[in-house]
């Protein structure tokens, strides 16, 4: 069969090199750690206050349809890192295992072109990178030495901003720079009560279609906005450090996460809440503010945009398409047609199965539907019911599974925790909360069709072993992460279980 390049990337013709700027920009990366797109002030959440988030989108760009490769850490970075989504990095698309070397990285290609580079924080990961052969993780080599008094538990206490200050502080006056700036937070585990004590109430609390409106989730949901606002002060001392260095004219800023708020039905799922991302750009130099963009951007873009933005040839290998284009133009709304759908996928994500087994999924998504095939409909998606160990400990977690008998919460119960059907179709626009499966509804049979296939076409084009008869090969690869200690595989000492281990 023959695959046209320009269908299995989302429509996306051949990147051309551009003209190299008289000066090239600096690059400033921040990505937060478990955040849906929901949750930004500029985004209607009156909960949480990102003034940092908001004065990037408001001086340049908010993207309303940015979707990640995964809904996992470790891939959903490495697909940012490598311009390729996860079905074509091997170990490194998927969760806490290798992160093979031969992997080509954008912050490697932009110190060759002689760009400063560094990281704080989380970069790729959780991965095993040393192994592997890196001498440093594929984000960039690290200035973490400041540190900050303790805030909150589940805070981290590096000092970003302070860090990000050392590293402009050693890069050379007549370099560029490239700087990863990884958040810790708002993953889990957050300071109980934390949100309520810091004077925020229970009805500020924006509540997914997909949770229980009780005061535990409410409470859970405020003590996630106080992380979320923990990041955004260092984010808005980061801004404030370029503008007084007379650096943030032309610094490309990019602010968004790596995937979906650690609740359940959400993160580690191809739900809206699990891929659906929040996206600041800014570039003064270049990029008119104010505008409020509805085309839709993968994750695999991302490393293609920093390239061409510093005058470097984006490598044919990379799946992702640059949108240095769409920040030039000065349009608001859709700019350009072709970028109408982008696809995600996960497969193991914790050790939530006794077997170590993953979930396998893809999906596709359009501006109006989200469409997921579940190649193993037969697994439990959240993990085995002894713990369901996909979806993270907490409040929320806690409050669904104790009241799951509840004739009121057993369909949250279900949404969350229970087996799904092999195909999945939700209107996005209606229900974002992915509440409501049409996939055999008659009245969306064309739709569901016609998604099938293009994400059928892709997959293949893109050599994904799912569709090409080998995809047990992501359940043989090795898990580094200490397995959880509730499910037995994880002794005091340190040492894994062997019963458990993947041979």
């Amino acid at each position: 069969m023959m695959i046209n390049r320009r269908e299995f990337i989302g429509g996306a013709p051949a990147l051309l090199l551009q003209p190299r700027p008289s000066k090239r920009p600096n690059i400033l990366f921040c990505i937060a750690d478990d955040q849906s797109w929901v949750n930004t002030g500029i985004c209607g959440d009156k909960g949480v206050k990102t003034p940092g988030f908001d004065r990037v989108a408001q001086s340049g760009v908010l993207f309303q349809n940015a979707m990640s490769a995964s809904p996992g850490c470790a891939p959903s970075r490495a697909a940012i890192l490598t311009g390729r989504v996860p079905w074509q990095l091997e170990e490194a698309g998927t969760h806490a295992s290798l992160f093979p070397k031969k992997l080509e990285v954008y912050p490697d290609l932009l110190e060759k072109a002689g760009y400063f580079v560094g990281l704080t924080g989380k970069g790729a990961g959780p991965c095993n990178w040393k192994d592997a052969g890196w001498t440093r993780n594929p984000a960039g080599p690290a200035f973490d030495q400041r540190t900050a008094a303790k805030v909150l538990k589940g805070i981290s206490n590096n000092d970003y901003a302070g860090n990000f200050e050392d590293f402009l502080s050693a890069k050379p006056k007549d370099r560029p720079f490239s700087f990863w700036c990884g958040f810790h937070e708002p993953h889990r585990a957050y300071e109980e009560g934390s949100g309520l004590r810091s004077g925020k109430r229970l009805e500020d609390a924006a509540v997914p279609p997909f949770l229980p409106d009780a005061p535990e989730i409410r409470s859970d949901i405020l003590d996630y906005y106080i992380e979320i606002e923990h990041l955004d002060r260092h984010l808005s001392r980061m801004l404030d450090l370029l503008e007084k260095r007379g650096e943030l004219e032309n610094t490309l800023v990019v602010v968004t996460a790596d995937n979906g708020m650690s609740f359940p039905r959400s993160k580690a799922t191809m739900y809206e809440y699990g891929i659906h991302m929040p996206l600041a750009v800014a570039w003064p130099a270049v990029c008119k503010g104010g505008r409020k963009i509805d085309d839709l951007i993968s994750f695999t873009d991302f490393a293609p945009t920093f390239l061409e933005a510093a005058g470097l040839s984006v490598p044919k290998i990379m799946t992702g398409r640059s949108f240095v284009d769409i920040l030039k133009s000065g349009k608001a709304g859709r700019v350009d047609p072709a970028r109408s759908w982008v696809v995600s996928g996960r497969e193991r994500h914790s050790h939530a199965r006794f077997d170590n087994l993953g979930f396998p999924a893809r999906a596709i998504r359009t501006e109006q539907y989200l469409y997921i095939r579940n190649f193993k409909p037969d697994r439990w998606p959240a993990g085995d019911p002894e713990q369901y160990a996909d979806v993270d400990n907490g409040p929320s977690k806690t409050f669904i599974l104790k009241h799951r008998n509840d004739p009121k919460i057993k369909p949250f119960f279900e949404a969350a925790f229970g087996k799904q059907p092999a195909e999945q179709l939700f209107d996005v626009r209606t229900d974002p909360g992915c509440m409501k499966n049409l996939a055999g509804s008659s009245a969306h049979a064309a739709v569901l069709k016609k998604l099938r296939a293009q994400l059928d076409q892709t997959l293949l084009a893109q050599r994904d072993p799912r569709v090409l008869g080998t995809g047990d090969i992501w359940d043989s690869y090795p898990r580094y992460s200490p397995m959880r200690p509730e499910l037995g595989g994880f002794a005091e000492q340190g040492k894994y279980n062997p019963k458990y281990a993947v041979k």
